[in-house]
């Protein structure tokens, strides 16, 4: 028990996160990248994790699916980034870490659990920041990254809720 209040804890923290990202101040090219950055490592990381801890093979399925597709929008958003004159961060935000350390620590089918709550609450997270950014950066290459990314993050938060129940 004590150790879902305290993924609950961190999941709302993200939430929260996520929220800010659509409030009247608009995000900078440099805010966008440092959360993407940041949720991909997040996102690339839980799952490996996932893919030698998950016990069901719908959640190490979507583990697959989550290193092949973040792996490349990482790449992606590394080049945008480049190109935009903005230094990418190489390690993901203290709220990430913390939920990583969180899923890390569940075992067996809590750690399905774990994985496929945190996944839901990264995507949303994500889907906020990402459709911010289709409205708010400035740079164009950051701005045609954000769009060309959003459909394919917002598949994976609905596959993400579809399998946490």
């Amino acid at each position: 028990m004590r150790f879902t209040s305290r993924l609950m804890a961190v999941l709302a923290m993200l939430a929260g996160g996520a929220a800010l990202a659509d409030d009247a101040k608009p995000i900078t090219d440099a805010e966008f990248v440092t959360k993407a950055a940041s949720g991909g490592l997040f996102e690339v990381e839980s799952s490996k994790l996932a893919k030698t801890s998950a016990t069901s093979p719908e959640a190490k399925k979507f583990a697959d699916r989550m290193i092949a597709d973040h792996e490349k929008a990482n790449k992606e958003l590394m080049g945008a980034a480049k190109k935009a004159g903005i230094e990418v961060p190489t390690k993901m935000s203290a709220e990430h870490q913390k939920l990583l350390d969180q899923v890390q620590a569940a075992k067996g089918a809590d750690f399905d659990k774990a994985y496929m709550a945190a996944q839901v609450a990264a995507h949303d997270e994500a889907v906020a920041l990402f459709s911010g950014a289709t409205k708010g950066v400035k740079d164009p290459g950051l701005k045609a990254f954000a769009e060309k990314t959003l459909p394919v993050i917002k598949e994976h938060q609905e596959h993400a809720k579809k399998h946490s129940k």
